[in-house]
């Protein structure tokens, strides 16, 4: 019996002790979690046909982790690196040209007084904006420098779990403490998520951002790759999406009496920017995006906050969790039917 007590009591004291050490060292290491969860993003993506080339072509696994990381290089940093470039310039040009800026917001918030009476463009509000807006260079080299410490480490994690993936599944299946069925269940749901928003809401904000800067070109909008740009980012902000962006830009062209060009914007962003992700689910990534709404839109509110960009894809795998886990429990731990105990 003492013998008994002092085995758990080890154990509790064990167990205490490597939780301590993983709370501190996810505190000191929290900054780089998008790096860990693209790495796992990009091995899920990547998982068969590595194992494909390498255990059935029997290519050495070593040179094929460095083929498929220059890959995902190309097709990720890249269209990264010009993103902020383009940002960068063309914020610079805008803020270089900060008299022009104040007397179009001067001129909107005179539209909307005459029309609403409620008075937004004050003196006190343009200059908080400047200010606001002196900032904002700066915080984009920050978080550049930011999201290139994250891309390294994430690569680097890549690597090592292509290498080292099968064994590391390997240690996961003995380590997770559930049935066979239940752990395959949590498998196949956690593929088919990552799949879903790694490949499906890039490919939609792609989609819905050059549809936008084609309407945008048409109908006269000033920097109009720019606002492009900006209307694919936002399509992934939950519920309101793209119409942050088209939406004050219509305001702004009726502002400036472009009264026809307002309306033929506001048609298109209405018709097409608004539902082009609508046909593009039911068409090009039927395959893919066969995923609640309502869990997308929650997740992603819930995951944005949580971890930043790759909230797009892991807030809505959280949430799933949260349903598949109930539902494991209730395999696992549920009485059978008909069951008295």
């Amino acid at each position: 019996m003492p013998s008994t007590f002092n085995n758990r009591l080890r154990q509790i004291i064990l167990l205490l002790v490597i939780v301590l050490l993983a709370i501190l060292l996810l505190n000191q290491l929290f900054v780089f979690l998008p790096g860990f969860l693209g790495a796992i993003t990009l091995y899920i993506l990547l998982r068969n046909s590595f194992n494909y080339l390498t255990i059935r072509k029997r290519w050495r696994k070593t040179g094929t982790a460095v083929l498929f990381i220059l890959g995902s290089l190309v097709i990720i940093a890249l269209p990264l690196y010009f993103s902020i470039r383009l940002i960068s310039s063309e914020l610079s040009i805008l803020l270089n040209n900060s008299a022009e800026l104040v007397a179009d917001a001067r001129l909107v918030g005179q539209k909307i007084y005459e029309l609403t009476g409620v008075q937004l463009m004050t003196d006190e509000n343009i200059l908080t904006f400047q200010k606001q807006a002196a900032t904002i260079i700066p915080s984009l080299l920050n978080s550049s420098a930011s999201i290139l410490s994250n891309f390294a480490v994430m690569f680097f994690l890549l690597y090592f779990m292509l290498v080292n993936g099968r064994e590391i599944e390997k240690f996961l299946d003995r380590f997770i403490p559930l049935k066979e069925e239940n752990i395959d269940m949590l498998s196949l749901e956690t593929r088919n998520m990552i799949r879903a928003n790694a490949i499906g809401i890039p490919v939609l904000a792609i989609i819905q951002g050059v549809v936008a800067t084609i309407g945008y070109w048409i109908f006269g909008v000033k920097d109009f790759a720019l606002w492009g740009f900006l209307t694919g980012v936002f399509s992934m902000v939950p519920i309101v999406g793209s119409a942050l962006i088209w939406a004050p830009l219509c305001i702004y062209l009726f502002a400036i009496d472009k009264t026809g060009k307002a309306i033929g914007l506001l048609l298109y962003a209405a018709l097409l920017i608004s539902n082009i992700d609508y046909v593009v689910r039911l068409t090009l990534l039927r395959k893919f995006m066969d995923v609640h709404p309502v869990i997308t839109v929650f997740g992603v509110i819930v995951g944005l906050g949580l971890f930043g960009f790759w909230g797009v894809i892991f807030g809505p795998l959280l949430i799933s969790y949260f349903v598949i886990l109930i539902r494991i429990y209730m395999n696992e731990f549920g009485k059978p039917a008909g069951s008295s105990q």
